[in-house]
């Protein structure tokens, strides 16, 4: 049996669902998969900062925060770095805030983890998205794996589907729905809903933010699309080559007029290749009712894998949610094991 070491920096929906999965399944997954997988520190901005060598129970970190929303049951009090530095963590998890301007603090956590030999898994966008070649080169240097599955369609394995199981096919184009947000928001204007309206309900039912920006102005699909071409592509895309456009345009009659024509609008983020190329968007469009991304309603993600041996390979899963992201934290500490046992 492999024992792996962890520390949380981030303890918020994501970090929070990652150890209920570790307390409702980690013995299962230990059985199965030879790994177990052991929490010695937390650290969050707001809920402070416990550590313990020799493990800290998930049980009692979920009911630590569901009684006072603080941390406790530790032995230190440690920020962000001093946890990653002075822990006894074989792999960091990497769940702080995400900033898709700076990366930070985020950058800085998963720099410095791997600089110390590491591992490092992330759900968060910031840092694969604007340093992912530095980030990838100093993981190699010095021996260690990132994962970063759940930056793309949270717990569904985009990456790991593409990486693993497509790349002999060789993929030329990806597009895909990467936003729940403003897809929740097109269905509901297709059912006779104006942008507030739907907008409002997006909010109400926790998909979208209190400042919504980052999801209907494409800020979070064009950090998707970064990931994707650079992840599964070869490429070096920065953010600022993505040719980026919201949906906070779109009015009732744009809708009305592609139901009518019978299409459907999506916020589709795509990069192409084309020759020595590399095209990349996120913007509003109308898809015939037939193609797969068209039927994609609510909340739900998907993506479109265009290859030279096998066609279009479509995705179709989940995109955000505590458990289901968690679940891809889970995945890559997984596949970590996998790499290290061979």
């Amino acid at each position: 049996m492999q024992t792996y070491r962890l520390a949380i920096i981030g303890f918020g929906n994501v970090g929070q669902g990652f150890t209920q999965i570790l307390r409702d399944e980690g013995a299962e997954l230990a059985q199965q998969y030879g790994a177990r997988f052991q929490i010695v520190a937390v650290c969050d901005l707001l809920k402070g900062s416990v550590h313990d060598p020799k493990g800290l129970d998930p049980a009692a970190l979920l009911d630590s925060i569901a009684a006072a929303t603080t941390l406790r049951g530790g032995r230190e009090a440690w920020d962000a770095l001093q946890t990653i530095e002075r822990s006894n963590a074989d792999i960091v998890i990497e769940l702080s805030y995400t900033d898709l301007k700076t990366g930070e603090p985020a950058i800085t956590h998963v720099r410095r983890a791997l600089e110390l030999g590491k591992h490092v898994v992330t759900s968060n966008k910031g840092p694969i998205a604007l340093k992912y070649p530095e980030l990838k080169a100093l993981a190699e240097k010095n021996g260690v794996e990132i994962g970063a599955e759940g930056t793309v369609m949270s717990g569904t394995p985009s990456l790991r589907m593409a990486q693993e199981l497509l790349s002999a096919a060789r993929i030329r184009k990806i597009q895909g729905i990467l936003n729940g947000t403003t897809n929740y928001i097109l269905t509901q204007m297709e059912a006779g809903a104006t942008y507030t309206a739907a907008l409002k309900d997006a909010q109400a039912k926790g998909y979208a933010e209190a400042d919504p920006t980052g999801d209907v102005e494409g800020f979070d699909a064009a950090g998707k699309v970064v990931i994707m071409a650079n992840l599964l592509m070869g490429q070096s895309l920065t953010l600022g080559e993505v040719d980026r456009q919201g949906i906070t345009r779109l009015t009732s009659g744009d809708i009305a007029a592609a139901k009518a024509a019978g299409e459907r609008w999506k916020l589709i983020g795509r990069v192409e290749t084309i020759g020595d190329r590399t095209i990349a968007s996120v913007k509003p469009t109308r898809l015939p009712i037939h193609h797969p991304l068209a039927s994609v309603s609510g909340a739900t993600n998907a993506i479109t894998f265009s290859t030279d041996l096998l066609g279009d390979v479509t995705l179709v899963g989940p995109g955000a949610g505590r458990i289901e992201t968690g679940y891809a934290i889970v995945g890559d500490l997984l596949a970590i094991h996998r790499k290290r046992q061979r």
